[in-house]
């Protein structure tokens, strides 16, 4: 075993999980690896204004992540960014990851923090004006849009139920809807409908995002008759689903049928040693507070695991 390549744990992901995870890791003076595919942050870095992380008034996503990654190197956590996995084997006793540059690492512990990322509808300028008036979280950006227009794309229940929520914040809400039916739970489209500030778009899709700095104006297609209307509007939320970075993953660990990993409470998943925590784990709320609760049991719960090793040798 190459001992230089050898670690107590291996972090995959450097979200707020991740990063978290590795800040109590390190500390612990547990040797710890955090490798990830992208940019340190994850999805984090693509928060343009945080205002509701306890403790700080206001801050970036890009600013935090920032952050959290100096205070993980600052205990001495390793942290390899933007390079691939081209395989992972999490059964043995003995975990081995290896990247696209040729290295192989080992570990007796891992924890998955992947992450994972909103379904984007793929149109023009939407990658332009991602957190400049688009979002695809309410209860992150909702206070950004108080008393402005704004426009929430989907019919499933979170579309639903977040446009009634913004409501909160939004002078007016018009969901936008391709079909001429909700894929709603009934008593969601009634509190929808019933609603004074919302009204809808049905048989509709958006097909292009406008502006420069900022979203201006969305265009937005009938799809019967094939129509276009440019649509002015100070935002727009995406609720079309949410995609776990989890395909790297098939077939070695326990998921759901939407690829999200399953955990217990200590974020233990069916393998010995092996931990998840973030926005890739079986749950309900996907905000950073949550994510990185979830990365501090992890570690806790790796952290215990090596010491049970430990005791029995």
């Amino acid at each position: 075993m190459n001992t230089s390549n050898h670690y107590d744990v291996i972090v995959i992901g450097a979200g707020p999980a991740g990063l978290t995870a590795g800040i109590y890791l390190s500390r612990a003076k547990l040797r710890t690896l955090i490798v990830n595919e992208g940019v340190v942050g994850g999805q984090l870095v693509l928060t343009h204004e945080i205002a509701n992380y306890p403790g700080v008034e206001s801050i970036s996503g890009y600013q935090l992540a920032n952050i959290m990654k100096k205070q993980a190197k600052s205990f001495g956590c390793d942290i390899k960014a933007n390079i691939s996995i081209i395989d992972i084997a999490l059964s043995d006793d003995l975990k081995k990851l290896t990247l696209s540059d040729g290295t192989t690492y080992t570990s007796r512990s891992v924890i998955l923090t992947p992450g994972g990322r909103s379904r984007t509808l793929g149109v023009s300028g939407e990658d332009l004006l991602k957190g400049r008036g688009i979002s695809y979280c309410a209860t992150c950006d909702g206070d950004f849009f108080t008393d402005k227009e704004i426009v929430v794309v989907g019919g499933g229940n979170s579309a639903l139920e977040e446009a009634v929520s913004l409501t909160k914040y939004a002078s007016k809400v018009t969901i936008v809807h391709q079909f001429d039916h909700f894929q709603a739970f009934e008593h969601a489209v009634r509190e929808a409908k019933e609603h004074p500030k919302i009204s809808f778009l049905m048989e509709s899709a958006i097909t292009a995002f406008n502006g420069s700095e900022k979203l201006e104006s969305v265009d937005i297609q009938n799809l019967k008759t094939g129509s276009v209307e440019n649509f002015k509007t100070d935002g727009t939320f995406v609720f079309i689903g949410y995609l776990p970075n989890t395909e790297f993953l098939k077939g070695k660990i326990e998921m759901n049928q939407m690829g999200e990993i399953t955990v217990k409470p200590d974020m233990s998943t069916n393998i010995k040693g092996v931990f998840a925590a973030g926005d890739s784990i079986t749950k309900r709320y996907r905000q950073v507070t949550t994510a990185v609760g979830e990365g501090t049991i992890a570690a806790l719960a790796s952290a215990d695991y090596l010491h049970s090793l430990t005791a029995q040798n």
